[in-house]
């Protein structure tokens, strides 16, 4: 297991620096500049292109990005927060995203694996067939039409809820209760895969043999089901369940757009319209990161789920 782990991290610091370094080479090769702007003061836009080598060839700013890049020094911005470090920016970006995501997996979870079960206990009855068209209502209706549907009659129509989300950092009751209708138009989706996965998987386990043994041996279907037929079945819903925990810094960008959330959503695209290299190349460091991290996670976690697998990488 260890020299599989190790392997791992071997595989993903390559993988990441690849990342890195086609990002950078993409985003320079973009057409324009932001030190193109003609209202840019002389001195101002010598300093920037001194800064970041901007006279030298694509390669020697490529080496000087590496040399800061191994101390997770991305620059400041030179567009969006001018002189602003770049990691101090994402800083103040991320606890909007994370407070919104975060709370939409602890809904999403619980109440998806609950509907997916009680579909697959009720197969080809009335509540699986009311559980299978609300999923298929939630996947195929696009979050931001939720979200401008919850906005419209549960803020705007009923007053219910404030129409965009409150500025404020902290926690309050006042915050969760201003970013309750985006944490909800985020988790409709995430409820219908959890829910159509588990389902399918339970429902499979349900008529599989090693349940016909187990009430052979005296077991009640409610024992044979819990023991058995869901530990089976939860082994695969960490590929689904897992990576979810990768959007808890991203944020989404039409939900944060629809209710005013100055999250991460945005970041990305704003820096790519705005040219700020810097904010741009630091946002896809820490989304790739999290990203390789979150599949190492899941490929570790399939050994500790299921013995099994753990024997059969030892064969390998």
């Amino acid at each position: 297991m260890l020299r599989y782990t190790i392997q791992r991290l071997i595989l993903m610091a390559i993988t990441l620096f690849l990342i890195v370094s086609v990002s950078f080479f993409v985003l320079h090769a973009m057409p324009g500049s932001f030190i193109d702007d003609p209202l840019m003061p002389k001195d101002v836009k010598e300093a920037i292109e001194d800064k970041y080598h901007l006279n030298d060839p694509m390669i020697v700013q490529y080496k000087y990005f590496l040399k800061d890049f191994l101390k997770l020094d991305f620059g400041v911005s030179i567009a969006l927060q001018p002189k602003v470090n770049v990691n101090k920016i994402l800083a103040t970006k991320i606890p909007f995203s994370v407070q919104v995501n975060i709370f939409s997996l602890i809904l999403s979870i619980p109440v998806g694996l609950i509907l997916g079960i009680a579909a697959a206990l009720n197969k080809n009855k009335i509540p699986d067939h009311v559980i299978s068209i609300l999923i298929i209502l939630f996947i195929s209706v696009p979050s931001f039409v939720f979200a401008s549907l919850l906005q419209y009659f549960l803020a705007f129509k009923l007053g219910w809820f404030p129409i965009v989300s409150s500025v404020e950092k902290a926690l309050t009751w006042n915050k969760f209760v201003s970013i309750f209708l985006p944490i909800l138009a985020l988790s409709f989706g995430s409820i219908a895969g959890i829910a159509r996965y588990t389902r399918s998987e339970l429902g499979e386990a349900l008529n599989s043999d090693y349940m016909i043994l187990a009430k052979a041996k005296g077991l009640t279907q409610t024992q044979a089901t819990i023991r058995h037929s869901m530990r089976n079945s939860f082994i695969p819903l960490a590929n689904i369940i897992i990576p979810m925990f990768t959007g808890i810094l991203g944020g989404s960008l039409v939900i944060e757009k629809i209710f005013s959330i100055p999250g991460m959503g945005s970041v990305m695209i704003e820096a790519i319209n705005a040219k700020d290299y810097p904010v741009a190349q630091g946002v896809l460091f820490w989304y790739s990161l999290l990203g390789l991290l979150t599949i190492l996670i899941v490929d570790l976690s399939y050994g500790i789920i299921d013995p099994r697998i753990r024997v059969g990488g030892r064969k390998e």
